[in-house]
């Protein structure tokens, strides 16, 4: 399954849209996330792989690519749900009709499902972001990288019930093929990105706008977010 991509009709304001979106973003200069809450009580004696029984296979390999034809860009949102900056980025994106993945840490996504709710109900794609963004995940054991996958996975539907997570992003892009095992086992495509507008810091927001305002190859794939980072990501077949 490939990530959301607006119509042949909007492709030539995808950048716009993107623009728009990072200009909300490199306002932002919050503090990195901090666990609250990193366990919802799921056994670590699972299977690696944990598998979802009935569903079709999920490739493990990382995507990184728009899912269409000719110079689509694709929109990944990270680091939500935010009350300041979601609501704005979904306000950005129903005004230009275009859908998203939005990459939630668990924690956040259990903090304020209501937020969720309403990403969900505009047609955007969720994606497991992890319990609590440990940038560091890559180097812990299996097992904890399978609780933070999992837990945050839980987090997330308890939110939405009935609405698929279908995608799960490293934080930091720290993935191992231990982690995407246990994300494809579980229904979810490890998410990546290819473009990074470095739009973290304050003093970044010049860089960002620029990237967003720069020509894009054929089938582009963009990654802005609606915490106090985003990343936004392009690519070519």
């Amino acid at each position: 399954m490939g990530m959301s991509s607006s119509s042949a009709r909007l492709r030539r304001t995808g950048t716009a849209v993107a623009a728009g979106v990072l200009g909300l973003l490199t306002a932002a200069s919050g503090p990195a996330l901090a666990a609250t809450d990193a366990s919802s009580g799921r056994s670590p004696a699972a299977s690696s792989a944990g598998a979802v029984h009935g569903t079709a296979a999920v490739p493990q390999g990382i995507s990184r690519l728009a899912q269409g034809t000719g110079r689509d860009i694709a929109i990944t949102v990270d680091d939500g749900p935010d009350p300041t900056w979601t609501p704005q980025v979904l306000r950005v994106l129903r005004q230009n009709h275009v859908k998203a993945t939005f990459c939630l840490i668990g924690t956040r996504a259990q903090k304020y499902p209501e937020l969720v709710r309403e990403i969900a109900a505009d047609g955007h794609q969720l994606c497991d972001h992890s319990v609590d963004h440990d940038v560091t995940m890559d180097h812990k054991p299996v097992a904890y990288q399978r609780q933070q996958i999992l837990d945050a996975k839980d987090m997330i539907e308890a939110a939405v019930p009935g609405v698929a997570v279908n995608y799960y992003r490293a934080p930091g892009g720290a993935f191992t093929p231990e982690s995407r095992a246990i994300a494809a086992a579980n229904g979810m495509r490890p998410l990546g990105w290819s473009v990074d507008p470095k739009d973290c810091p304050r003093s970044c927001s010049t860089t960002a706008a620029a990237t967003a305002a720069r020509p894009w190859p054929p089938c582009g794939s963009t990654s802005p977010g609606s915490g106090p980072r985003a990343t936004r990501s392009r690519s070519r077949r």
